[in-house]
């Protein structure tokens, strides 16, 4: 077969299919290099979606240099010494003793120190940090963020919040923004700015994991922020700030993985609010003074809310209430719904610690409950909590 008669004979198929691939692209343009909107109806018949940023709820800064520039020079480095036995357990039995000719001989001691973290909460030298950093110490060093150093004076503790105040006499302070934890949100940027592990000062960056933790303490609950940014031994005591740089809370502790206690990205703060309040009585009493009700209280689950005849599920279910609190007294009730506090609604249940904690002793708060499906309104004056200073 000749070269011309192959032409001939392949020529009009080759002829054809280009002529069909051209009308193709014509008459379907969604396949074709500019098919934007195809793409997009071909999506919607496979039911995808699209991730694209509405308005500016997506916005965020690409770096957190600015915040760490505003709040690191109020973080502080905390060195304290403590004295610690050195010595053989079976150095203390008489029997060893005398035979070793040891009952003459004064036990060996060491100073033993201990790392953390501390806050510059005011330009006159007040320093916030956790009660178990500075708890037992024969001195207390405070190192700033430019290096210089100062002996520090514990002007108050409360082991119960485990909160503590220092105080350094040194000029040129950097005072730390206070911020709103209030208003923090789960899924918000945070930093960690402390001293892990005695590095120096560090900062690791995550998210708010919840906005209000709460825990059983001798004087009540207390409220934390949990958060994943690496919180490891030594960082305690030290700023959870916001991509501002202001602060939301003290952090305080972790949930160890390990026999180490290194993070796991589970750590907790203690909210600022919580903690300027703290600052503010001990400087003025030496010690937390905390508002007081009695009462234990559990979330209201919705299957609790069914059982109690309830359409919501926001609130906190009385579960206990001491003998001779004021909420005894004011005629409280185990299984009452506490909805309000004054004017504080809680619509996720998680605030009444906050407010009862702010609350100063003798004052009258206004709580709303819920009592066999009806509402009511009761007042109850503050009590003292008990003093774990």
């Amino acid at each position: 077969m000749t070269f011309k008669r192959l032409l001939n004979y392949a020529g009009w198929p080759a002829a054809t299919g280009l002529l069909a691939a051209l009308l193709l692209l014509a008459f379907m343009p969604r396949f074709g290099p500019n098919a934007v909107e195809g793409v997009g109806g071909m999506d919607q018949a496979f039911g995808f979606n699209h991730l694209s940023p509405v308005g500016n709820e997506w916005a965020g800064p690409v770096s957190y240099a600015a915040a760490v520039r505003r709040a690191a020079p109020a973080v502080v480095n905390i060195y304290t010494s403590r004295l610690s036995n050195n010595r053989n357990p079976l150095f203390d039995d008489p029997i060893i003793r005398e035979l070793f000719n040891f009952a003459d001989r004064p036990q060996q001691q060491q100073m033993l120190t201990i790392l953390g973290s501390g806050v510059i909460v005011s330009e006159k030298g007040y320093v916030l940090t956790n009660n178990h950093v500075i708890n037992g110490a024969e001195e207390i060093i405070v190192q700033l963020h430019d290096g210089r150093e100062a002996r520090a004076t514990a002007i108050g503790a409360h082991a119960d919040s485990d909160l503590a105040v220092l105080k350094i006499d040194l000029d040129k302070l950097t005072a730390i923004n206070i911020g709103i934890p209030e208003q923090a949100q789960v899924g918000d940027v945070v930093l960690a700015i402390g001293n892990p592990f005695g590095v120096g000062q560090s900062v690791s960056q995550g998210i708010i994991s919840a906005t209000s933790r709460l825990s059983k303490t001798q004087q009540g609950l207390q409220s934390f922020i949990q958060t994943d940014a690496a919180i490891n031994p030594g960082n305690s005591g030290g700023a959870l700030v916001d991509v501002y740089g202001n602060l939301l809370g003290i952090n305080t502790a972790i949930v160890g993985g390990n026999q180490t206690g290194n993070s796991v990205g589970i750590g907790f703060a203690i909210p600022a609010t919580v903690a300027m309040n703290a600052l503010q009585d001990i400087i003025e009493y030496s010690q937390t003074v905390r508002g007081y009700l009695g009462v234990s209280v559990g979330a209201l689950t919705p299957r609790l809310a069914k059982s109690l005849n309830l359409s919501f599920t926001s609130g906190f279910v009385i579960y206990e209430i001491d003998s001779n609190s004021p909420a005894f007294r004011a005629g409280l009730l185990p299984g009452d719904v506490i909805t309000r506090v004054n004017d504080q609604v809680f619509q996720d249940g998680t605030l009444i610690a906050t407010e009862i904690s702010s609350a100063k002793p003798g004052d009258s708060v206004e709580i709303e409950i819920w009592r066999r499906g009806q509402p009511q309104v009761i007042r109850v004056t503050v009590g003292v909590a008990s003093k774990v200073g």
